[in-house]
This record gives structure tokens, sequence and C-alpha cells, in this order.
């Protein structure tokens, strides 16, 4: 069974950082192909996605509103997926989500993941 746990979340002040880890376990996290993602959903908003990695084509991606401050990282070894978040801005607070694809083309989007965390919380005072 794929389980996905996301942890990191808090409290920071505009222009800090926060490291969120996704503990993936239920997979062959190194071997098995697939796209992990980061999103978040803030209150009375959408669900959306933010970064992806995928193992269809070697690419990570980002959301324009995140490029340069957010980096997506892998450890194979801790079967963790990590987003580092920098400069965060009071427009970032959301809980964020991990979610991965492994059926199907292995691409990062809200309603077509098969796996999903159930979230942290990151709250950004100005």
């Amino acid at each position: 069974q794929v389980q996905l746990v996301e942890s990191g979340g808090g409290l920071v002040q505009a222009g800090g950082s926060l490291r969120l880890s996704c503990v993936a376990s239920g997979f062959r996290f190194a071997l098995d192909y697939y796209a992990i993602g980061w999103f978040r959903q803030a209150p009375g908003k959408e669900r959306e996605g933010i970064s992806c990695t995928s193992d269809d084509d070697g690419r990570t991606s980002y959301v324009d509103s995140v490029k340069g401050r957010f980096t997506i990282s892998r450890d194979n070894a801790k079967k963790t997926v990590y987003l580092q978040m920098d400069n965060l801005k009071p427009e970032d607070t959301a809980v964020y989500y991990c979610a991965i694809k492994m059926f199907g083309k292995q691409e990062c989007s809200v309603y077509g993941m098969d796996f999903w965390g159930k979230g942290t919380q990151v709250i950004v005072s100005s």
C-alpha cells in the first residue's frame, strides 16, 4: 500500500525558509518509474501544483510563483522527497501536499495523481 507522509510545516515570518519532507513507502522508491510532486491549497482557493519531478522525462518543473524560491529534490536512500522553500511570502500560506502518479503518463496534475499524503500546514506571517 502506497503511503506518503508530509512533515516540516509550521509558522515562519516572511522572508524565512522551511523544508518540507515527504516520506514514501509501499513501492520501490529508487526503482519504480513515477512522477512525484508538491501541491498546495490555500483557504478558499483551489488546490494547485507547485513543483514536480518525473521519471518520464527526467525533468523538474515549478509553477511561476515559486520559481527561484522553491527547490524539489529526492533522496532515494531515505525514500524522501523534499521541498526547500526560501524567501517565503504570506501568499505561500497553505496546506502543502505530496502526491504521486504511478500509472499512465508520469506527469503531475491536480486531478491525475494516484496517491496523496494528508498534508502539512505552512503559515507565513507578514
